[in-house]
């Protein structure tokens, strides 16, 4: 396998918005709204930032002129490694739209292929909710087919989240409901505030799971648990989710309403300073060997295992436990 090598990161779609200059069709009252909510930067500290639901851009698969629903933000300094995928669909409150799915989509996409990128973390800047689900309205006015072809593609906008070589992160501060909690399970880890509210609520809406729930609730909770909880719709709390296994980590809200992303920062920074490539082969073997018997699980651990072997990082693992300091991984 070719070892991961470094390159220059292109720049998000907020940058690029930027170099285009703001669009004309931003009111001074939006232009005002955009810039005046407070953001928290690594330390924590408040500053000026953009909302990126309020500022229009070109996206390569979103009609001319859209809203940016989905963006990518790449913290720097010693957070450098860590992705945001912020979800600011604020009207529909991050519902599964044709073009939050295609930004997103999108997105997922170019991060397969980077190599610098270590732990992506999703969150949303919609207080109050992670993902509300499906856009009904939207849906409504689908046809049957067209209905079952856009589900079909958001069950692979779930599979692509889940096979992102390295962690992910669902920072689920609200409501995480239908295909906001299939959007959490195929995260790798969540994190959630006691106030969140999650469930596969789909029987109440006449259907079932179609994004991965019916597959992924069942590994995360236990058989039973999954049935009872999708046969009924129920909605769980972060504290009971956290006890049921939906979700690795429960934490008391803070008066910011962000106190599941402030977690799963401090999971991601965790993660940040081992051998980027030993964790993705972590989670490869992981992923894949839960699908097979033991014995084919020994063989993909063994090919896997195997991947490091070469690598500079496994040597600077070596050298820093001999020299009693801490490693230095830069990913080769």
């Amino acid at each position: 396998m070719a070892l991961l090598k470094r390159f220059v990161l292109k720049p998000s779609t907020f940058s690029r918005c930027l170099a285009g200059g703001l669009s004309s069709e931003i009111s001074r009252s939006q232009f005002a709204f955009a810039f005046g909510g407070p953001a928290r930067t690594n330390t924590g500290e408040n500053r000026p930032y953009f909302r990126c639901g309020h500022i229009r851009a070109l996206h390569s698969e979103a009609p001319h002129g859209s809203l940016i629903e989905v963006d990518l933000n790449r913290l720097d300094g010693e957070d450098t490694g860590i992705v945001e995928m912020q979800m600011c669909r604020d009207r529909a409150r991050n519902s599964l739209g044709r073009v939050f799915v295609a930004q997103m989509r999108e997105l997922v996409a170019n991060l397969h292929h980077d190599a610098a990128v270590r732990v992506v973390v999703f969150r949303s800047m919609v207080p109050g909710v992670f993902c509300a689900g499906a856009d009904l309205k939207e849906r409504a006015q689908m046809a049957n087919v067209e209905a079952e072809h856009f589900v079909h593609g958001l069950r692979s906008l779930m599979n692509e989240i889940a096979a992102l070589p390295m962690p992910t992160i669902a920072a689920v501060d609200g409501f995480a409901l239908g295909g906001g909690l299939e959007l959490a399970l195929a995260c790798d880890l969540r994190t959630a505030a006691h106030t969140a509210q999650m469930g596969l609520i789909e029987t109440t809406r006449g259907l079932l799971p179609g994004a991965g729930g019916s597959q992924r609730l069942p590994r995360a909770v236990g058989f039973s648990a999954a049935k009872e909880l999708i046969f009924t719709g129920r909605r769980v709390g972060g504290e009971q989710a956290q006890q049921l296994g939906l979700v690795n980590r429960a934490v008391q809200q803070n008066q910011a309403g962000d106190a599941a992303y402030r977690d799963a920062l401090s999971l991601a920074r965790e993660i940040l300073p081992q051998a980027p490539i030993a964790v993705r082969m972590a989670k490869e073997a992981m992923n894949r060997g839960i699908e097979v018997d033991i014995a084919s699980g020994m063989a993909i651990e063994g090919m896997c295992y195997a991947r490091v072997i070469p690598t500079r990082d496994r040597q600077e693992g070596m050298k820093a436990f001999i020299e009693k300091r801490k490693p230095n991984y830069i990913g080769e």
